[in-house]
Parts: structure tokens; sequence; C-alpha cells
């Protein structure tokens, strides 16, 4: 019975940090409807500012929390929303998500950057104060917890619904013009709300840091708990957001003392907040949240199938002659960018063309290394039979997903991507905790690839083919119904189309494109272990696949080739380039095509400027030669306007609508 009580109490402990950072995501979105991924990220920037106060600086504990919680906090939350999040609740989810995941990794980087890796300690308040209840010592910094988390949900509900300022914040969200007539001010009441959220992440973040220590992911990432704690509460009710975060810490802190320390259910521990949020994202209603698919997206240009073929074998020439000249080290790397250029074609598909947000791709790939080190088929009957069963897991994931979209198809396939990663990757019968499988390279119709150049090639050959097929795929009838799908689902509803089953295709497609990736690199490397498959590299993933344009395949390309020269830089370099990346997103996620699409503009503008001259020319020297343009036939004032082939994709999810008619 003591050790039962003990453990209940560290729960309730760990409950009430949860509670905290649980409730300032609950206020922010509340008040402003933009779902705060970053938010664990603020807490683990505003700790380690504390811990530079209180130890670089030497102040006292004291005047450094209030100098955190009451000034640098709230300043930052009042910039994030005057200049970072203003407007993203009205517009497209996927905005919001990945302005709030390019801020995470921003300041990821900020913080290697400011606080560069080294052992540090920031000690819990009053160390030395606690109290012998029978068997159980409880520390002074465990009953400031508990006792701050209650303090925190009383205020916030008086807050909300008993005060005029919490009435005015609720009000700039729900109608903002109104609350505008009556005098109040929209802006004001949004950046407050976030000058308290962050004010609540940064006190959840001081009072976490003693028990997981100064780490930038662990601090970050421990927000998956009040993610599950918030969707509970649906996002708006505090009482149930308190009372989910305090179930999940004791249930956490219980499962740590009666489960197992081996076996399966030694897995079962460290996933417990995501098996939590995942059920809680499953089975409770969506419809009380306003937020849907992504929306606002405009298709790049599809390009014809003689400019996709000549591009593709452009590159292949360019990848040839590349591989033959740099190093060996430099050849791995270009298959490496190949591979996850692959997995961001799979998002081209399943994001840019079918409107659904995943944060599990880079799992998918890791499911497809797996199956293909396990098969032992070292030629292309193993990387189809990967592909394969790649997708069949990611059709399994989308099954009980049907009816989630948007944050909650996003929140679900995280929760997935963590359970991959903990129970199954890191468990003896797949990788093995910081193992490694060894693998071979596929052979070609009993020819076997043993050098890099020869491999890095066929890579390369892999990635153009699947473009194609992708550009292929989106010039169909299929791509249309995808476009329009994405952009007009209750359109199509009334057509008699099943969006749930189409869906549940259009991941398991996704999903084997990404596994046949993750087989491909499986067999660059000759070894594949669960650490090249962390959940947090599809954060990157889909953050990259954005910024540099998730419609197109020359934005897979390129955000292949960005994500290779992160992860290939020195640790030094690795920070700027997180917070350039983040910071940078912040700036590109409104843009759906990303930088992709500001290439295809100068490429118009280049075409319509140079290429009026050089005909002209053309046509004056050889006038002798050239026959005359026939004139076009006179059309009526009724009939409809041509429409160029790269334009398509601008009326395609129209066409099906309009039959209606």
């Amino acid at each position: 019975m003591s050790s039962l009580f003990a453990f209940t109490l560290l729960g309730l402990f760990t409950g009430a940090a949860y509670a905290i950072m649980a409730g300032g995501l609950v206020l922010t979105y509340t008040t402003t409807r933009v779902f705060n991924i970053a938010h664990g990220a603020f807490g683990m920037v505003l700790a380690f500012t504390f811990w530079d106060f209180t130890q670089r600086q030497g102040l006292p504990t004291l005047l450094s929390l209030f100098l955190v919680l009451f000034v640098v906090a709230p300043a930052i939350g009042w910039f994030i929303q005057r200049f970072v999040t203003r407007g993203l609740g009205e517009g497209p989810v996927s905005v919001a998500l990945v302005v709030t995941l390019g801020l995470l990794v921003g300041l990821i980087g900020l913080a290697q950057q400011i606080w560069p890796p080294e052992p540090r300690v920031l000690l819990p308040f009053y160390p030395e104060t606690g109290w012998q209840l029978g068997d159980t010592f409880i520390t002074a910094h465990q009953v400031l917890t508990i006792v701050c988390s209650i303090v925190v949900a009383g205020a916030l509900y008086l807050l909300l619904n008993r005060t005029r300022i919490g009435t005015a914040m609720r009000a700039s969200v729900d109608n903002p013009d109104l609350l505008r007539l009556f005098g109040g001010r929209p802006d004001t009441a949004a950046a407050l709300a976030w000058a308290i959220g962050i004010s609540l992440a940064a006190l959840a973040g001081i009072l976490l840091t003693p028990v997981v220590g100064l780490d930038y992911y662990a601090l970050t990432l421990l927000v998956i708990n009040a993610y599950a704690a918030a969707m509970l509460g649906r996002l708006k009710s505090l009482p149930l957001t308190f009372a989910g975060a305090m179930g999940l810490g004791i249930l956490e802190s219980l499962a740590v003392a009666y489960l197992p320390s081996d076996g399966f259910w030694s897995t079962i521990r460290p996933v417990i907040p995501a098996l939590f949020l995942f059920a809680i994202v499953v089975l409770m209603p969506q419809t009380q949240l306003r937020i849907g698919q992504v929306k606002g997206l405009v298709a790049a240009p599809v390009p014809s199938l003689r400019k996709s073929a000549g591009w593709g074998a452009g590159l292949l020439a360019v990848s040839f002659v590349l591989i033959a000249i740099v190093s060996r080290a430099d050849v791995l790397l270009i298959g490496v960018t190949a591979t996850y250029a692959m997995v961001m074609l799979s998002l081209v598909l399943l994001t840019g063309y079918g409107g659904h947000v995943s944060l599990a791709q880079f799992t998918f790939a890791g499911v497809g290394a797996l199956a293909y080190a396990k098969l032992d088929e070292p030629n292309l009957l193993g990387l189809a039979m990967a592909a394969l069963i790649a997708a069949g897991v990611g059709a399994l994931v989308a099954l009980p997903v049907l009816r989630l979209t948007g944050l909650y198809l996003a929140l679900s396939t995280m929760a997935f991507a963590v359970l991959m990663d903990k129970m199954i990757f890191q468990a003896d019968y797949a990788f093995k905790f910081n193992g490694t499988l060894a693998t071979e390279r596929p052979s070609l119709f009993g020819v076997r690839i043993g050098s890099d150049t020869s491999y890095v090639w066929f890579m390369v050959l892999a990635f153009v083919l699947m473009a194609l097929f992708v550009l292929w795929l989106r010039r169909g009838a299929l791509g249309r119904l995808l476009i329009a799908m994405r952009d007009s689902p209750s359109g199509c509803g009334t057509l008699g189309l099943d969006l749930r089953w189409f869906r549940v295709g259009l991941f398991s497609l996704s999903a084997g494109m990404a596994g046949l990736a993750g087989g491909l690199f499986s067999g660059l490397r000759g070894t594949v272990g669960a650490a090249d498959f962390l959940y947090f590299q599809s954060f990157l993933v889909l953050l990259l696949a954005v910024v540099f344009g998730v419609t197109s395949v020359t934005g897979a390309l390129l955000g292949g080739t960005a994500l290779m020269l992160m992860e290939s830089s020195s640790p030094e370099l690795a920070g700027l380039l997180f917070a350039i990346l983040g910071f940078g997103a912040v700036l590109l996620a409104r843009d759906p095509n990303g930088l992709a699409n500001h290439l295809f503009r100068l490429g118009r503008l280049g075409t319509s400027r140079l290429a009026p001259g050089l005909e002209a020319r053309v046509r004056g020297r050889f006038d002798g030669l050239l026959t005359a343009r026939r004139p076009e036939p006179a059309r009526s004032v009724d009939a409809a306007p041509e429409v160029a082939p790269d334009d398509v994709s601008a009326i395609d999810s129209t066409m099906i609508i309009k039959g209606v008619r």
C-alpha cells in the first residue's frame, strides 16, 4: 500500500506539470484557433533561459522566475501573436500546422546556438525541504507543482468564464467584428492569451526540468502528454483537461511501478501518453472543433508527358556526371537525397494532391526498411514486398481514423509514429535497442549492383520513375478526382463518392512509396537501425516538403536535398540550419507551393520575355520558308475560354462539381 501511495503521489506531480502545459495549450487554441505544436519548444527555451539567469548570470532564483514568467515569456507570446500567428486561425489548417512546426524546429536550433550541448543541472525548488508522510518522502518541489497546477486551472477557468477579459478573448475568435463594434480589441485579447499561454509553457518546463533534465528534445516532445490531456478536454474544457493530465500522470507512474521491466510490457511504459492520445483522438467526436482538411492549396502546374520525360532524362544525366566526379562519401549523400526526395514524393501524393496531413511518413519508410532487412530477399521482389508491407501498414493506420481530418489526423499519425518508434523499432524482434540489421543491395535480374556509383544512380532512377508515376496519376481522372476531393469534399459527396475508402487507398499508396524508399535506403547503407527512423524526422520531412512545395515534384527534390544537407552538416552548423529552416518555414508556409512556386514563376517570366524575341528573329530570317499562319476561327461570345495545358490544375477541382448541374 505504501508503494501504491508513493507512485500515485509521483503521478500527481507529473500530471500537475502536464496540466499546467495543457492549460496554456487550451487557452491559446480557445482564443485564437491555432493549435500550437511548438508549445513544448517554448517551454524548453524558457527553461534554458531560467537556467541561464540563475546559473550563468547569478541572479536570485525568485527574481529569475519572475523575469522569465512575467517579462520574457509574455513578450515572446505577444511577439508571436502579432507577427507570426496572426490570422492563422481562419486560414487552412496546413498553414497553422506548418507554421507552428517551423517554430518548434527553429526554437530547437536557436537553443542549440545559444546554449551549445553540454551537461547542465537545474536543481528543484527548495531541494532541502520535504516532509515524511508514512513511508513516502514528499519534496517541496512536488507540493509546489501540484499547488501551481490547481491555482492555474482555477485561475484560467475564472478568467475565461467570469471576467470581461475572458469574454473578450473568446469573442476575439468567435466574432471579432462584433467585438470591435462594442469597443473591444481582438488583437490585444489574442496577444494577451498568447502571453499567458507561453508563460504557462515556461512554468511547466521549469517545473519538469529537474526531473527530465535540460534536454532540447526531451522537454520539447514532452508536450505530447499535454496534447493528450488537451484533446480529452476537446481543446476547450479546462476541467476535463486538468482531469486528463492528472489521470495520465498517475497512469504513467503506476505503469512504471507495476508493469514488468522486461519483455513486451517494457515497451508499453514509454508509450502510454501516445496510446492515450491515439485512443482519445480516434474515439472522441471531432465535430466540435473548427478544423478540417488541408484547404487553400492551389496545385502547381502539371507538365506534359513529354516535358516530364525530358526533365527526368536531364536529371539522370546530371546525376550520372555528378556521381562520377564526386568522392565516395558525396556519392552516398546523393543516395540519401534520393531517399528523402522519394519520401517527400509520397507526401506530394497524400498532402499536396489528397489534402491530408501525415506526421508518420518517415515511419512508413522505416517499416519498408525493416521488412526488406527481415525478408532477406535482395532483389526486386524483396523491394516490392517491402513496399507492399508498408502499404498494408498504411492501410491499417487509415482504417481506425477514417472519419478524421486535419488536426485530428495529424495528431493520430504522430501518435502512431511514436508507438512504432518506441514499441516496434526498438524492440528485440525488430532493430533491437540501438541495434542494427545487416542488409544487401538488390540485384536486377540476377545481376548484383555492387558499386556505390551504380546503386546510387539506380536510386535516382527509382526517384525519376516514381515522379513520373505521380505526375501520370495527377494528369488522369484519378488525379482530378483527388484535387476535387481535396477542394470540395461536400461536392464530391453529393455525387455519391465514398471518400473514406478512397482515403484508405490513398494512405496505402503513399505509405508504399515511402516503404520503397526505406528499402532502397537500407540497401544503400548496408546496415539499418532504429536510430535511422526516429519519429521526429517525420516532422522535418513534412516541414521541408511544405516549405519547398508539397504540390510539385520539384519541391520534393529540393526538400530532399535540403534535408540531406541539414543532417550531413557538423553539429555546430546543424543548430544554425535548424533555426534558419524553422523560422524560414514561418515565412514561407503561407505559400502552398513553397519555393518551387517561385522557381516556376521565374521560369515562366523568362520564357515569356525571351521566347517572343527569339521567335521574331527566326521568323525574320526564314520568312520565305515559313508558311503563313492561319487566322483563328471566330468564336461566339458564349464560347468557353481556352485553358493552357499547364493551367489545368487550376480548374480540375471545379470540373467535377460543375458536372452536377
